[in-house]
């Protein structure tokens, strides 16, 4: 019992305190986060008292049964040794199977200890104090055991008034068993044992105290270090917990905003449906009435009618596809692309150096694209303002054959602006898809920021007259503007 090195804590016990956790629930709740999120994870996460650690996985049961086994075959190693010695401590051994026997039993129930940590403990305990009582030669590594079975009942116990329990009551047998020791030897002790000692201390009291000191060492260790890591697996499990809130109210956050946006998006098409069918409904009332007396005007209101249906339906399917209920949603501010120019103004009035180009041949554009287009502009514009500290903004509103596109370039910091979850990406993204259209949002090569969304047009929005190959068009609209 005495010859257990105080050395032996000093290794596996400190892997398992090697992180710093982190507090969950508790402390000053407005430490690092506010006070809704310290509640929502002191709701989450289970009460540490009522926590039970997950069992092992099927690797650290394998590696379990690696370390039992390296153990026993080291201890069979050691016995070996202590034999061929004749360095018997603890008075003449027994015969030599008795001794393999003792050895095998301290040190292979390892392969069970995480497991079954209480039984391996109460197995390893029980037979270190019948090889020591039968004077076995083999004490290193059955040390070893005893402290790992004490170590992981502190970090794998399941109970843990329990685990509590039991390594105190194994301490104490073992300090009772050491005492019971000391007052049996005391009288066996050889007479010059102690022939060399000059210290001041009593040579058997120095004995003893030393061995005393030396096991307290060794169990407070043990108890120490398994009590530690199990405090730090309950608070991975708990920040594991709060990471997984996280992610969730992320979550949540993004499918709010979708949906407001959506939400949005339909009202703007809402009041350009309406306002097409206000018009139907003049139109058709003026045919009426000159229907008869003067059909060439007759035949001009049918045709506004025939476009404004046709234009109608086109808004109210894209209506329909982003549509959702919301009783707050904030009514809209009016916009187009013929009010871009006024977002350029203002860039200019906040210290920026902004231009604005119009490329290709001004087309009539639907209502909801170009509002769409304008939110998109103004989005980008806005970014720029708050986040990209730069000095030049280039905003382009080029008309082709088939789309219509609004590109927005800054001189700031293209790097860390890209988030695939920003509000402002989110918003972008929903009102461009709703038109069928492509969003571009990202740094550009040269450094700075573009934003670029393109609109398809329906036939009936493009130019009228003699029309030329789109190809041509697209590339003369290109080659009249500067490089970007």
């Amino acid at each position: 019992m005495s010859d257990i090195p105080h050395d032996s804590p000093a290794r596996t016990p400190r892997r398992a305190v090697a992180r710093r956790p982190v507090r969950v629930g508790t402390g000053a709740p407005g430490r690092r986060a506010g006070r809704g999120a310290w509640h929502r994870s002191r709701m989450t996460v289970a009460p540490r008292e009522g926590w039970r650690r997950p069992g092992p996985t099927a690797e650290q049961r394998r590696n379990d049964l690696w370390i039992g086994l390296g153990m026993t075959g080291l201890a069979l190693v050691s016995l070996t040794l202590a034999r061929s010695t004749g360095a018997f401590l603890l008075g003449p051994p027994p015969s030599g199977p008795e001794q393999l026997f003792w050895t095998v039993a301290v040190t292979l129930p390892l392969i069970w200890r995480r497991r079954r940590p209480t039984a391996t403990l109460l197995v390893v305990a029980v037979a270190f104090i019948a090889a020591q009582a039968r004077s076995a030669p083999e004490s290193q590594f059955s040390s070893w055991a005893l402290f790992c079975a004490l170590y992981t009942v502190g970090a794998w116990g399941q109970d843990r008034q329990l685990s509590r329990r039991l390594r105190i009551g194994v301490i104490a047998t073992m300090f009772a068993w050491l005492g019971l020791y000391y007052a049996v030897m005391i009288d066996h002790i050889p007479a010059d044992t102690f022939a060399d000692a000059v210290g001041p201390v009593p040579p058997v009291l120095a004995a003893m105290v030393n061995g005393v000191l030396l096991n307290v060492l060794v169990f407070g260790f043990a108890y120490f270090f398994g009590e530690t890591a199990w405090v730090a697996a309950r608070r991975e499990h708990e920040l594991r917990a709060q990471a997984e809130d996280l992610r969730r109210s992320q979550a949540e956050a993004r499918e709010r905003a979708v949906l407001g946006e959506r939400v949005r998006i339909a009202r703007e098409l809402h009041d350009v449906v309406a306002h097409h069918v206000s018009v139907m409904g003049v139109q058709a009332s003026a045919c009426r009435r000159v229907f008869d007396r003067d059909p060439g005007k007759a035949r001009t209101a049918l045709t506004a009618i025939e476009q404004s249906a046709r234009t109608a339906v086109d808004e109210l399917r894209r209506m329909l596809g982003v549509l959702r209920t919301s009783a707050d949603a904030e009514p809209p501010a009016a916009g187009g692309v013929e009010r871009i120019g006024e977002l350029v103004e203002r860039a200019r009035a906040a210290g920026l150096k902004a231009t604005l180009g119009v490329y290709g041949d001004p087309v009539a554009v639907p209502e909801s694209v170009s509002q769409a287009a304008y939110r998109v502009t103004q989005e980008a514009v806005t970014n720029t303002l708050k986040h990209a500290e730069a000095a030049l903004l280039d905003v382009r509103v080029r008309y082709l054959a088939r789309e219509v596109e609004v590109d927005v370039t800054d001189d700031g910091r293209g790097a860390g602006r890209v988030n695939a979850v920003g509000l402002g990406l989110i918003g972008m993204r929903e009102r461009v898809t709703a038109h069928d259209g492509d969003l571009e949002a990202g740094p550009r090569a040269g450094g700075g920021w573009r934003v670029r969304a393109r609109f398809p047009l329906a036939a009936s929005d493009r130019p009228v007259g003699p029309q030329r190959d789109p190809g041509d068009r697209d590339r003369a609209a290109a080659g009249a503007e500067p490089s970007a």
